[in-house]
């Protein structure tokens, strides 16, 4: 699918969080792969933060960002797996309003055509929150690659043809504008 050229880019405000008990900001390949695409898209970054792989940790600075009205969409990376310390699924997906399940499908097919098989070890998922979109990525490089080679750099674009996420995002608080309508 092409891009719109008759339609203007609209850059979008995105904040990335890893999710990890040892990476730091100097060591965080998967965080710098993740702004690299996203800056050179023509999006700004609005928040980077490496928190551990805990679900208090986790859970509060995606609400914090959440709720912060400048922001568009929070990309995290880390702790899909499947070991103990592998929480942020866990995290997350109770607070999604709206599931993303074919993002899941389509980050696996997409993830199976380079690793194969292996593209079972990853619990990758997303959704909305509070009219924010949330990706969670697994925790490598080449996930992180391959989620927004293949889906983020396409779906955050306003001009992608025949849909995108950019165009519904005035929309995605609808439910939460008419359920306070109908209580008001």
């Amino acid at each position: 699918m092409a891009a719109d050229t008759t339609r203007s880019f609209i850059p979008l405000s995105i904040a990335v969080l890893t999710v990890s008990d040892t990476r730091r900001p100097e060591d965080d390949r998967s965080g710098d792969t993740l702004v690299q695409r996203l800056t050179e898209a023509g999006h700004g970054l609005a928040a980077r933060a490496i928190v551990p792989d805990e679900v208090a940790a986790i859970r509060g600075q995606v609400e914090a960002w959440v709720r912060d009205p400048a922001i568009d969409a929070v990309i995290t990376t880390g702790g899909t797996g499947f070991t103990g310390r592998d929480v942020t699924p866990e995290a997350l997906e109770p607070l999604f309003e709206k599931r993303m399940d074919g993002f899941s499908a389509v980050f696996h097919r997409i993830s199976y055509d380079k690793i194969g098989t292996s593209t079972l070890q990853s619990r990758a998922t997303a959704g909305v929150m509070g009219a924010t979109y949330v990706f969670v990525l697994p925790g490598s490089p080449g996930a992180c690659k391959d989620a927004w080679d293949g889906i983020l750099r396409q779906q955050l674009d306003y001009r992608h043809r025949p849909c995108n996420f950019v165009e519904i995002m005035p929309r995605l608080d609808e439910h939460l504008r008419r359920g306070a309508s109908v209580t008001a």
